[in-house]
C-alpha cells in the first residue's frame, strides 16, 4: 500500500501530458494497453515509399479533409487515401451531439464511414455506427460508456445476420483499480461458444512502464516495456510470443524526433523528423536488413 501510494505522488507530480501520466489516468482501450512502449516502436517509421499528406481545415462546419498520395516507382502519384472529417453536420438543425468521424475512399474505391453520437441526458455514452457504404453486413453499430469511475466499456456487433460467429458481436472493458494499474479484456461472438477472452495489464511506477497481453485463449502472448530516462530520451521493448515463435524488438527515441529500433530477425530501422515551418514536417527513414543484405528508405512529407 506504502508502494502504491508514493507511486501515486510520483504521477501526481508529473506533467500532464507526459505518457505515464495520461497512461495511469484514465483508463484506455484494450489494444492500447502497451501503447506507451509499442509507440517508440511502431510510430514515425517511414522506411519505404514517398508519402505526401495533407491536412486542412475548412469552415463549412470546422470539417477537415485528410489527403495521403503515395508516390510509385514510375514517378505516378495515386491517391492513397481521401478522408473527411466533421465534427457538426447537423449543428445546423440544432443536433450538435452527432459527428462524422471518417468518411474515407482508398486507390481502391473502397469506402468507410464512421459516425459517433453523445447525448447530453446520458453523460460518459457514446454511439458509433460503421458502414463500408456498399454491403449492409457490414453495417455496426455499437457503444463506449466511460460513466462509470476508471471504467471504459465498448460494445459493438453487427445489425445483419452473420455466418462467422466472430464478427457477430464484440466487446471490451478496461478498468484502472488503482492509478498505477489498469487491467481489461476483450472478446467476441465466439464467447458464447466458450472461447476465453483476451485479458491484458499495464503498470506503471515512476519512470518505468510494463504491461502484458494474452490472446488466442493464452496461446499467443505480448510483454512490452517502457523506460524513460530522462525528459528527452525514452526506451522500449516488445516480446511476443505465439505458435509461429518468439520475435523481440528494441529501440529508443530521442525527443520524439530521432529513433532506432532492432528487430530479432536482425534488421535495424531509423527514422529522423523534421519540422521545416510551422504545418510543414518532413518525415525520413531506412531500414537495413543484415541476413538479406538489404536496404530500403522512404520520406514523408506531412503539410497542416
Amino acid at each position: 500500500a506504502q508502494a502504491l501510494r508514493q507511486t501515486s505522488a510520483v504521477l501526481a507530480s508529473l506533467p500532464a501530458h507526459t505518457h505515464l501520466r495520461r497512461a495511469a489516468m484514465a483508463p484506455v482501450k484494450f489494444d492500447d494497453i502497451p501503447k506507451v512502449a509499442t509507440e517508440v516502436l511502431n510510430d514515425d517509421y517511414q522506411v519505404s515509399g514517398y508519402v505526401l499528406k495533407a491536412k486542412q481545415k475548412t469552415k463549412m462546419g470546422n470539417s477537415v479533409l485528410s489527403t495521403q498520395v503515395d508516390f510509385q516507382d514510375k514517378g505516378t502519384a495515386t491517391p492513397a487515401k481521401l478522408a473527411w472529417k466533421i465534427p457538426a453536420p447537423l449543428a445546423t438543425f440544432g443536433m450538435g451531439g452527432h459527428c462524422i468521424d471518417k468518411l474515407e475512399m482508398d486507390k481502391a474505391g473502397k469506402f468507410k464511414l464512421e459516425t459517433t453520437s453523445s447525448y447530453q441526458n446520458y453523460p460518459g455514452l457514446k454511439v458509433n455506427c460503421k458502414s463500408d457504404l456498399v454491403d449492409k453486413s457490414s453495417i455496426s453499430v455499437g457503444c463506449t460508456y466511460t460513466g462509470l469511475k476508471d471504467t471504459q466499456l465498448k460494445f459493438e456487433g453487427r445489425l445483419f445476420r452473420q455466418k462467422d460467429m466472430s464478427q457477430v458481436c464484440n466487446g471490451e472493458a478496461t478498468y484502472s483499480f488503482c492509478p498505477a494499474a489498469t487491467c481489461g479484456l476483450k472478446f467476441n461472438g465466439l464467447i458464447l461458444g466458450g472461447l476465453l477472452p483476451d485479458v491484458g495489464l499495464r503498470l506503471v511506477s515512476g519512470p518505468l512502464f510494463c504491461s502484458v497481453l494474452a490472446k488466442e485463449e493464452f496461446k499467443s502472448f505480448s510483454a512490452a516495456a517502457h523506460y524513460k530516462a530522462n525528459p528527452d530520451l525514452r526506451c522500449a521493448a516488445v516480446c511476443n510470443y505465439s505458435k509461429k515463435g518468439t520475435n523481440v524488438t528494441v529501440g529508443c527515441s530521442y525527443k520524439g524526433l530521432y529513433k532506432v529500433k532492432v528487430t530479432q530477425d536482425q534488421t535495424i530501422s531509423c527514422s529522423a523528423k523534421h519540422a521545416v515551418a510551422k504545418g510543414f514536417t518532413l518525415l525520413g527513414g531506412a531500414s537495413y536488413s543484415v541476413p538479406k543484405g538489404s536496404l530500403s528508405y522512404g520520406l514523408q512529407l506531412s503539410i497542416e
